[in-house]
């Protein structure tokens, strides 16, 4: 008998239990360190996302996830449908002198914040008079023209502005109440708490920063309550991952899927896929901060230069490979067909106009400009030093990695030395919104990188986000153009909607030519929902997307279990199924180890 032998097999058993009784714990400490603790008995939805909130501070985040969770924690003065068009919100309703001027809002009786205080018409005057008496930057754009409010009475909130304001019913600002906030000097500093205290239909419990965000129905809403008890946004730096638990039930809906899997799960019974643009488009971005503290590379603040860029893109195939064709080339910042036929604002460039794919134009353009290659290296050179450029992909979005190696391809075409890496958005906020730590002064710390955008439905409060005082807040390219800052304080005031829609496209005529972006696509959002197990699902237009996308909050109010009711232990339940599939997994495999040990000891004996 070989003792060693022997020996060794039961270290090994002793081994592979150990790692057997880890793994599961390691499993079970994961599950239940990324979600909330169970509790039965209630209507849970939960949703997947490929992209966390960056703050849940109203009056200083800008992530999507962030504008989901505000939509439902927070109401409006005044809401949109899912066709956008503006409808009662706190606001039972509206009217407005002849010249504009004054706008009288009648506030809904009934109305309470989260905490059980009375929600007033003093509540609604103290918002927007705090956005504009603190200057939030983040806001200040939508509630331009606006000089004060006032509240004669707890129903009654009277806004006097300095002229007439055409998205004064479409700007997204969430109404906080004045009992929490006015103690409160400093609201872009502050650390919100939890729960927070919004008026709206759900509460937000809890936030696990890169795990989930738990809200909570709030009983007696008044606009009626929803069958949901919980909502749960779970967050996936992997969208495969995502996508499979999706499949297997682990959760209801999920956001971003990947297009292959897509394609298939699409189509899988008792799921729908429900894709949509959404005002949304891919872009570069560009560092175009004509000031001494930029670490951006100098080139990129020359107009031709940024043109020549543009001539080196090939948006039909960043489509076909890049979103594997769900989506279309991008041409400016307003997607066409997104909006009313009446009120499109989107622009067209003429023939003479447009850019096309054309490297050898782009190596043209850069040569007249002056950007040569002196020592023969192959690289271009900016006062005879070769250029060399940062260009970034989202770690969070698989599209853009795939469509930055082919940009990158394409510019070292150009004689540019690119230098392509993948961050994520966390550090790609860091660079942009960069200060220097001596100084404390602004010093934006990028070339160049790959971003996408979802903008507001009212496409004035998009475009106004790139106005040369946005430089440090919206305004991420850094860019300023004094024609591009005169219409945009224009079209605010504009009432006649055809002239209106004139001037914004007349603004992104100028963005077109300058290019502080170049856009890339306009992407379809991939989402997939669980339609065998939940009925109520409310298509945004009647498009698709019926959840995450802030403007549509119908889903959430109607949404329901088909039968029976919904838990969160059915999530604990697959979670230790799959627990006890790995630990089954991993005994069988000890078990054949053993066996096939024994066989040898045997045939050496």
């Amino acid at each position: 008998m070989n003792v060693t032998r022997k020996r060794t097999a039961g270290v090994l058993l002793a081994a592979v239990l150990l790692i057997t009784g880890g793994l599961v714990w390691g499993l079970a400490a994961s599950f239940a360190e990324s979600s909330p603790p169970a509790s039965t008995g209630k209507v849970v939805l939960r949703l997947g996302v490929s992209a966390d909130a960056d703050s849940l501070n109203p009056f200083v985040g800008y992530a999507g996830p962030a504008y989901e969770v505000w939509g439902l924690n927070y109401d409006q003065l005044v809401k949109s449908d899912v066709y956008g068009a503006p409808v009662p919100g706190v606001a039972e309703s509206w009217e407005t002198s002849p010249d504009g001027l004054t706008w009288t809002f009648k506030i809904r009786q009934g109305a309470k914040w989260q905490d059980g205080e009375p929600l007033t018409a003093k509540d609604v005057a103290f918002t927007f008079n705090y956005i504009i008496e603190k200057k939030i930057d983040t806001l200040t754009m939508l509630t331009k023209g606006i000089e004060t409010v006032e509240a004669p009475d707890d129903t009654t909130a009277i806004f006097h502005l300095s002229k007439p304001k055409a998205n004064l019913l479409t700007a997204t600002i969430y109404l906080v109440p004045e009992h929490i906030w006015s103690k409160i000097d400093d609201p872009t500093g502050y650390k919100m708490t939890y729960p927070i205290i919004g008026s709206g239909p759900f509460q937000t419990q809890e936030w696990k920063k890169g795990g989930f965000i738990r809200m909570e129905k709030v009983p007696g809403y008044w606009g009626g309550e929803p069958t949901l008890d919980e909502i749960l946004f779970q967050f996936y730096t992997n969208t495969d991952t995502m996508a499979q638990e999706l499949k297997a039930g682990i959760i209801d809906g999920a956001n971003d899927i990947p297009p292959a899997t897509y394609a298939s799960l699409s189509k899988t019974e008792g799921f729908t896929g429900a894709p949509l643009n959404l005002y949304t488009f891919e872009y570069i971005g560009i560092n175009c901060y004509e000031n001494p503290n930029s670490l951006g590379h100098p080139a990129l603040k020359d107009v031709k230069f940024r043109q020549a860029l543009n001539w080196a893109v090939d948006k039909q195939q960043l489509v076909d490979i890049g979103l594997s064709g769900y989506g279309r080339p991008g041409i400016s910042l307003m997607p066409p067909d997104e909006w009313p036929a009446d009120r499109d604002p989107s622009f067209a460039p003429t023939a003479d106009e447009a850019y096309g794919f054309d490297i050898a134009k782009a190596n043209q353009l850069l040569e007249e400009a002056g950007y040569t290659d002196s020592d023969g290296n192959g690289i271009r050179e900016y006062k005879g030093k070769d250029i060399k450029l940062r260009l970034w992909g989202r770690q969070e979005s698989v599209s853009s990695q795939k469509e930055g190696k082919l940009i990158a391809d394409w510019f070292k075409q150009c004689g540019l030395d690119i230098d392509y890496s993948i961050v994520d958005e966390g550090t790609m906020n860091d660079k942009v919104w960069n200060y220097d730590a001596n100084t404390c002064v602004y010093a934006p710390d990028y070339d160049l990188l790959l971003w996408d955008w979802w903008g507001y439905y009212d496409a004035g409060d998009t475009l106004v986000c790139l106005i040369t005082s946005q430089i440090e807040w919206w305004n991420d390219p850094c860019w300023s153009n004094a024609e591009f800052d005169k219409l945009a304080d224009a079209q605010f005031s504009e009432m006649d909607v055809p002239t209106r829609m004139d001037m914004l496209k007349q603004m992104q005529k100028l963005t077109y030519e300058e290019s502080p972006y170049i856009v890339l696509t306009y992407p379809d959002t991939l989402q997939v929902n669980n339609t065998g197990k939940w009925e109520g699902w409310v298509n945004y237009q009647d498009k698709g997307m019926p959840w995450y996308n802030s403007f549509n909050m119908d889903t959430y109010m109607k949404l329901k279990p088909i039968t029976g009711s919904t838990d969160e232990s059915s999530s604990s339940s697959t979670t230790w199924i799959i627990i006890g599939a790995v630990a089954a997994l991993v005994v069988i495999v000890v078990i054949v180890l053993l066996s096939r040990r024994r066989k040898s000891q045997v045939e050496e004996a």
